[in-house]
């Protein structure tokens, strides 16, 4: 391949800045309306499994995957857009002090919920890549009393963080959002103190999905056409130095495609 081959390149639906263009739009019209995941007016990323109550509100959709009415009243009411797959900080294991990292951190439902966790001592940071969910976050913030708790802007790829700051990393449902999954994963390798851990929910595909789902805008920013495969993930990382790489299936996603949720947990190695 030639410079002038690499100089011609036009950006295509699959080219990453375009996927992040597509997914920031659609997210950011979510933090302006309040609605549902893609602005479709559906269920969040394709949740067909998870029952008649995900065709209710987003609190339904909250305690449909793991959350409890504690947890919807210890953030606030705007936080839960109803975006998520899972409950990360059930298993992040926090413990009071402790610094944590939300990646894709939307209107800040989990942050919120984490930065109780670990208390004043501690301290929970949100990144996203959309202004609009920033803005929608740091409101929350600014609404509730918590006062360890921030937002930052940002890509996932490219972590506003420094090297070795925090303890422990969540993300809901985000990761697979990514057009570059193993660049985000040396990022939160290279954020994580020695022996901090790795806690997040996604979606991930059982089996490589066909080229027609995969390069679909909408089915990425729908969080199914970007997942990786279970052996994707476990490879990327081990690549990026986790040790203790632990790849749980919680259930079926849609009735359609071979996507499931899943529990992801992983450690940085002690120095």
């Amino acid at each position: 391949m030639t410079d002038d081959t690499l100089t011609d390149h036009e950006p295509t639906e699959t080219d990453p800045t375009t996927r992040r263009s597509t997914v920031r739009e659609e997210y950011g019209s979510i933090a302006n309306t309040g609605g549902d995941c893609c602005g479709t007016g559906d269920d969040c990323c394709g949740t067909d499994e998870i029952g008649t109550e995900a065709d209710g509100t987003a609190a339904d959709r909250a305690r449909s995957i793991g959350y409890d009415a504690a947890d919807l009243a210890d953030a606030p009411d705007d936080a839960n857009l109803g975006l998520g797959c899972g409950n990360p900080v059930a298993i992040s294991n926090l413990e009071a002090g402790e610094s944590v990292l939300d990646l894709g951190s939307g209107g800040g439902f989990d942050c919120f919920l984490a930065a109780r966790e670990v208390g004043p001592e501690g301290r929970a940071i949100g990144v996203d890549m959309t202004p609009e969910m920033i803005e929608t976050a740091r409101t929350n913030a600014r609404e509730s009393d918590l006062e360890n708790v921030e937002f930052r802007l940002g890509e996932i790829e490219h972590l506003p963080v420094a090297d070795e700051r925090v303890d422990t990393i969540i993300s809901n449902c985000v990761v697979n959002l990514s057009p570059e999954k193993p660049r985000v994963l040396a990022e939160a390798f290279r954020v994580l103190r020695p022996g901090g851990r790795l806690a997040i929910s996604d979606l991930v595909a059982t089996e490589p999905l066909p080229d027609k789902v995969r390069e679909d805008p909408e089915a990425v920013a729908a969080c199914v056409g970007g997942a990786a495969t279970v052996d994707e993930m476990e490879r990327w990382l081990d690549d990026a130095g986790f040790v203790d790489v632990s790849l749980t299936i919680e259930g079926e996603w849609t009735d359609d495609l071979p996507i499931v949720s899943a529990r992801i947990e992983a450690r940085k190695p002690d120095e």
